[in-house]
């Protein structure tokens, strides 16, 4: 089977008074580009992230969306810090007796200073933590990877199709070519006839002169290296696998073909061919852009 780098995956996980949400989204890109965003407190997992991602992806852009809830009582700790009390309480006082003031200082006002008291994170069993998110990673991941198989299918039969059509071209210009050679020497007897009158037509510089058009315009090893290329990609994607890079180098090596034949081109079907099997090829490079 092919995937497609496109695809999406979603997975929401409840347990342990924690719940995680999990989305992915995948586009084309030549290499595997990962885009992680999630809650500060679960950067620690970053890398653990994206090895697992790689254990399903080996291409594309991936924009990963993490939310997590935390439903357990022990979030966070108030934390007293006398010290710093005791240090805002000492200047109070000492700015009571310089100024004459009355000491009228109260536990609710004192409380109120910054860093008197503050708030920590509880501390949170980070394996367990892991244990959840990871699943929740590998299910989102799973579902991604199943809409990229069901993309991947369609593309395959599509690509498919246009390579039967492409073949179809490729026959035709086989079959026209030994045509476009007849004709031509046809029109140099005649043309020659025609200028010598009752004389007679030397056979050996004939032969020649076909022979030079012949090797001009001769396809035939063309015409060859694309049905082998066609073969190779349609048995590539019988097989499945990672096959993105090896289909687009071929598809680059059928260009040239086409470009080649359309260069040797004498005659205005073959090169009405050769167009529309370019335009052909250029459709199956695009198609295969969005194979992992």
């Amino acid at each position: 089977m092919i995937k497609s780098m496109t695809g999406f995956g979603r997975c929401e996980i409840a347990e342990n008074n924690r719940k995680f949400t999990v989305e992915m989204k995948a586009v084309n890109h030549r290499y595997l580009d990962v885009n992680i965003r999630m809650p500060k407190q679960l950067n620690f997992f970053e890398s653990a992230i994206r090895a697992e991602l790689k254990n399903f992806i080996s291409r594309g852009k991936v924009d990963i969306f993490i939310a997590y809830e935390d439903f357990s009582n022990a979030r966070a700790n108030v934390c007293y810090h006398r010290e710093v009390a005791e240090e805002y309480l000492k200047y109070l006082r000492q700015m009571a007796a310089e100024f004459g003031l009355d000491d009228d200082i109260r536990v609710s006002a004192l409380s109120k200073y910054p860093e008197v008291f503050t708030m920590e994170e509880a501390n949170v069993d980070e394996e367990e933590l892991w244990r959840d998110l990871q699943k929740a990673v590998k299910e989102a991941a799973k579902m991604l990877v199943d809409t990229r198989i069901v993309e991947g299918a369609h593309l395959r039969d599509d690509l498919i199709e246009k390579l039967d059509g492409m073949l179809k071209l490729v026959d035709f210009i086989a079959e026209r070519s030994p045509e476009i050679l007849v004709r031509y020497r046809q029109k140099l007897e005649e043309k020659v006839k025609e200028l010598l009158g009752d004389t007679a037509v030397d056979e050996s510089r004939l032969l020649t002169e076909v022979t030079i058009f012949a090797d001009k315009i001769c396809v035939d090893e063309e015409i060859v290296r694309l049905r082998s290329h066609i073969e190779t990609t349609r048995n590539t994607l019988q097989e499945g696998g990672s096959m993105g890079r090896k289909l687009d180098f071929i598809a680059q090596e059928m260009n040239r073909e086409a470009n080649t034949i359309l260069s040797k081109a004498n005659d205005l079907e073959i090169s009405n061919c050769a167009i529309e099997l370019k335009t052909e090829i250029e459709k199956v490079r695009e198609q295969i852009q969005n194979i992992e």
